[in-house]
């Protein structure tokens, strides 16, 4: 197996494509942990991988709050061990065009997106500096480098990740520690909603009309990517976006 003996933490991992990892990394040998502030969807995601023979640990965790993560954390390691792989997947959205949108809706995506991705990343990275070991991904989206209408506020969250990623890679190399991003589209419970909803509608079907395999991935097709990024397959690899949208960018 591909990850023995890793321990990897995914946030947002209690449904779709954090799910979906989850589960790849585990059937592959890792340790899980399941990091989410959905009790609910944490728990069916760990029952889900041990009913499959794996080894998963749900730990309920709001990463916007920076002592939260560091709680979470402690709790892995002595619960896993130390970290060798993190997921940055968590991600909420709220929608509104720029000039309706509130000031809680800008800072709460903010907040999970940007906040969160940086705590995890700081509260994991002293031990694999100190192992000489780690992967990190970060998962962003096409949104950051062709915007979307009526997600400023997320295509701006996702935008600071790349810079973090860029950043991150550049320092942390030395340590034998790759930080990558994956750029997804997959369908999922946070996407179908702003699918689904009227204001946004017409331009997520004119824009599926354009896409090279009109389609959106499933979560399970997205996984092989992140499952790649952390393995030995990967050693050469760092400081990339990899877009895995069925050729979206090609059309924008």
């Amino acid at each position: 197996m591909r990850l023995n003996n890793r321990v990897a933490v995914i946030t947002g991992a209690s449904q779709g494509i954090g799910r979906a990892v989850a589960r790849c990394y585990a059937a592959q040998g890792a340790s899980v942990a399941i990091v989410d502030i959905n009790v609910s969807g944490g728990e069916e995601t760990a029952a889900l991988i041990h009913a499959e023979g794996g080894k998963a640990l749900f730990v309920r965790c709001d990463i916007a709050n920076q002592v939260d993560v560091n709680a979470a954390a402690a709790i892995i390691k002595a619960e896993l061990g130390p970290i060798d792989i993190l997921v940055n997947n968590a991600g909420i959205t709220r929608p509104a065009m720029l000039h309706k949108m509130t000031g809680a809706e800008w800072h709460q995506v903010i907040d999970v997106h940007m906040h969160g991705s940086f705590y995890w990343l700081q509260a994991v990275v002293h031990d694999m500096i100190e192992r000489q070991w780690g992967r990190i991904v970060f998962v962003t989206s096409s949104t950051a480098q062709n915007g979307s209408i009526g997600q400023i506020n997320y295509a701006a969250a996702k935008s600071a990740m790349l810079g973090m990623v860029r950043t991150a890679a550049r320092e942390l190399g030395k340590y034998n520690i790759l930080v990558n991003a994956i750029a997804p589209a997959a369908a999922t419970e946070m996407t179908k909603t702003i699918m689904n909803d009227p204001k946004f509608a017409e331009a997520h079907a004119a824009a599926l009309k354009q896409h090279p395999l009109r389609r959106s991935a499933e979560p399970e097709e997205i996984a092989p990517a992140f499952l790649y990024l952390v393995s030995e397959e990967s050693s050469y690899v760092t400081g990339q976006i990899l877009s895995v949208d069925g050729g979206s960018m090609m059309v924008r």
